[in-house]
This record gives C-alpha cells, structure tokens and sequence, in this order.
C-alpha cells in the first residue's frame, strides 16, 4: 500500500457486523477494523495476542474472571490463550492487530448461530 488509508472511508464502506475487513498489513500481521453491536461470541486465540483500539463508541471484553471496559481511543490486547467474549451495548468501530490468517472466533470458540467459514464452507 502506497497511499494513505482512511479509516473512516474504510468504515463508511460497509454494514456488516463482527466482520472484519483488512485495511493494511504489517510484516505478517493484518490491520482490521470491524463494526461492532450486541455480543460476539466466547473464544480463544491459541497461538497469538489479540489487541484491540476502539476507533468510536465502547466495547467491553469479558474475561472468565473480568470485564475490560473500552472507551474510544482506549486500547487492550487479550493474551494467547485466554477465552474472551467482546461485546458494545451501543455498537463500536474497533481496529485489530492479527496475524495474517488468523480466525476471527479464534481457534477455538462457542457456536456461531448462521456463520459459514468462507474458505471452507463449513459452519464454524
């Protein structure tokens, strides 16, 4: 990428929700940012952190033993292996930090009522 990228053309660009789309990359990683309302669902990333900077609104991440509250500009990485669920009472604009290929229910998650793994075509 060559030219400046603004997020909130980015984000303007679509509707969906706790869809991410890739805006850029970082060596391997991707930069995503995804549009957020209601409750994701509880997952676990086992090889990598997942870090979070909320762009608009405020997310909250449940923990087994915690919930993290974002506010914008606030930003939290969830460590490799921990089970979290992220959820935005009021919806969110959110910008994520993953490495290229990484699941965004994590490797391994509650069911996702209505998801298909576009790759596969497997429910995930």
């Amino acid at each position: 990428m060559t030219e400046p990228i603004s997020l909130a053309t980015a984000l303007a660009s679509f509707d969906e929700l706790w869809s991410p789309r890739i805006v850029t990359s970082v060596n391997d990683y991707d930069v995503r940012i995804a549009k957020v309302h209601g409750e994701h669902v509880w997952h676990t990333h086992d090889h990598t952190d997942e870090f979070f900077l909320v762009l608009e609104g405020e997310l909250r991440i449940a923990l087994r033993d915690r919930e993290v509250v974002l506010a914008k500009g606030d930003v939290f990485t969830v460590p490799r292996g921990t089970e979290h669920k992220p959820s935005s009472v009021d919806g969110a604009a959110i910008l994520m930090f993953e490495p290229t290929g990484t699941l965004t229910v994590g490797d391994r998650h509650e069911e996702v009522p209505g998801h298909v793994d576009a790759t596969t075509g497997h429910a995930l």
